[in-house]
Formats: structure tokens, C-alpha cells, sequence
């Protein structure tokens, strides 16, 4: 899909306040509400807004650690990836999984209130996944940029 000058507008704002009403939205576009909705609905028929979330501040409900497992998997066995997988979804406290082609094949983002929960999940519920053929923890010290809008 194309998009206009108009389109780029209205997906800025959205962006960055994606709580504005469709009249507050059309608005700052500089277009009426009828334009801004009729383009918001076909971009979303189009598969360009595939929705609108809540973004959480884990570390305000308590979650003060954040840690980055890099994973390898043994391949050896052919269902390896979705054994995985499916077992990493269930763990409530990964907040993300991506997998890659490379040397890591899949990143879980794991939350905890505090080293000792996480030492709690990583031997628990961590280590117990199938497959695993090596493990590297990346614990996050600080966020410094967290951008999830490109330059449109």
C-alpha cells in the first residue's frame, strides 16, 4: 500500500498520542474527521495499523529486572523450534520471544520483581524448556531509547 502525505500525517499523530479521538486526530492532520476515518479504516483493512496497546512500565507494578535470554537450540530434533516455543509462551513472566537465523535462534525478554524471583524462574521454569543447546543472559541496566514510530 501507497502512502500520501495525508496518510503519513494522520499515522504521526497516532503515534505519538494514540488516544486522541478521531475529531482530535483529524484535527492536527489538518483534514475533517470523515477523511481521517475513512483513511484510518483503510489502512487497517490494509493491514498498515494492525492495532492499538497499552504500553506497560513493568518496573511501576514491581518488575525491577529485566534480563535478555539468548538461546541456541539442539536442532537435532526436527520439532526443537516448536516445542520451544510453545513451552517459552507459557512461562507468564516472558514478555517477548523472537526468533532469528543465525547463531541465536530465539531472544525471551523475562521480567522479575527481583534477582531472586528471577533466579526462582530461570531454575524453575527457564531451564526446563526442551531443546536448549546453550543459554546467554543479557541483564538490562537502562532503557535509553525506546522507539516504536519510524520517520514517516
Amino acid at each position: 500500500m501507497r502512502l500520501d502525505d495525508t496518510d503519513r500525517r494522520l499515522l504521526r499523530r497516532l503515534l505519538a498520542e494514540p488516544n486522541l479521538t478521531a475529531g482530535a486526530l483529524a484535527e492536527l492532520a489538518g483534514v475533517t474527521q470523515a477523511t481521517a476515518s475513512r483513511r484510518l479504516d483503510r489502512m487497517r483493512r490494509a493491514g498498515v495499523i494492525r492495532g492499538q496497546r497499552a504500553v506497560i512500565d513493568w518496573a511501576r507494578l514491581g518488575y525491577e529486572v529485566e534480563v535478555s535470554l539468548r538461546f541456541t537450540l539442539d536442532k537435532t530434533n526436527p520439532r526443537a523450534f516448536d516445542e520451544f516455543l510453545a513451552a517459552a509462551r507459557d512461562v507468564p513472566e516472558v514478555t517477548e520471544i523472537q526468533t532469528f537465523l543465525g547463531k541465536v535462534d530465539v531472544r525471551l525478554h523475562v521480567i522479575a520483581r527481583d534477582m531472586g524471583h528471577y533466579q526462582q524462574i530461570y531454575r524453575d521454569r527457564i531451564l526446563t524448556l526442551p531443546h536448549i543447546a546453550e543459554i546467554e543472559a543479557l541483564m538490562q541496566v537502562a532503557a535509553i531509547s525506546e522507539r516504536e514510530a519510524l520517520p514517516l
